[in-house]
């Protein structure tokens, strides 16, 4: 009987690419998405069902998740992949973006898991698969928000990650470096107050730095590989780290003191 994975955030990115992936290797696949109405290159793929799941819906998780049940009578990977990054001074931010940073990266991927972990524990098997980013481990300034809610996902995963092995579940946690997504136009919540003249210099900086070319992307394809790598190779590793940039970066910082570490963040951003 072919395993049916359930992806959050499927419409474009890194979720439609692993949800393209997994479909290729004849797997179920519940490609989720706010819009699902809107159309979308995944309904016409065999055995990929697209329906709509916010995950600062909880009404639309409990029907995604009963959806699921109904047709494959099975979850045994969830992507939590449905997220975005707020990035500005914090000052910009009045508190329902600041909530809303949260609850979709945060509570709604911890709602969804909720929604998900009962039927794994009945069958006592399934994986978990948490999109995080080098973000998790690792900040550039502005991000308070965006950083704050990917650390607390690397948190909250490895926390998880001893309680799920008494009920046969299994954590991943994915560490993408920049990839090359639509993120600019679909994905970021961007705020600046330019009357708060004292943040000015470092919001200029910080434009300019992500507008040049130090950062070379990977595609989101690399991400959905080693997303497969992850649910398929029979391992207790937790994190996965995707991307060059990614594994320069977080060797560095886990080498690196905080004031190296510091030191070259300011470098990079002229700060």
């Amino acid at each position: 009987m072919p395993k049916t994975i359930l992806i959050t955030g499927s419409s474009s990115g890194i979720g439609n690419a692993t949800a393209k992936h997994f479909q290729a290797q004849g797997w179920n696949v519940i490609a989720t998405m706010r819009n699902a109405e809107d159309w979308t290159d995944l309904t016409p793929l065999d055995n990929v069902l697209v329906i709509r799941l916010d995950v600062t819906d909880p009404a639309s998780i409990t029907s995604a998740v009963g959806v699921t049940m109904e047709r494959f009578g099975r979850i045994d990977v969830l992507l939590n992949n449905a997220g975005y990054g707020a990035y500005g001074p914090l000052e910009s931010f009045e508190t329902d973006r600041i909530r809303r940073q949260f609850d979709t990266n945060v509570i709604g991927l911890l709602e969804v898991t909720k929604a998900v972990l009962p039927h794994m524990r009945a069958k006592k098997s399934g994986i978990i698969v948490n999109i995080s980013s080098i973000g998790g481990q690792m900040t550039f300034p502005l991000g308070s928000l965006y950083h704050g809610t990917k650390f607390a996902v690397e948190g909250l995963s490895e926390a998880l990650h001893f309680e799920l092995e008494a009920i046969g579940v299994k954590m991943k946690i994915i560490e993408p470096g920049v990839i090359a997504t639509d993120f600019a136009r679909r994905s970021l919540d961007f705020a600046n107050d330019p009357p708060i003249e004292e943040y000015q210099s470092v919001v200029g900086k910080v434009i300019t730095a992500f507008g040049s070319n130090a950062f070379i992307p990977s595609p989101p394809e690399l991400v959905a590989e080693v997303i497969w790598r992850a649910v398929t190779d029979d391992s207790d590793k937790l994190r996965y780290r995707v991307g060059s940039d990614a594994e320069i970066l977080l060797s560095n910082r886990m080498a690196w003191g905080d004031e190296t570490f510091i030191g070259q963040v300011r470098q990079q951003f002229r700060l």
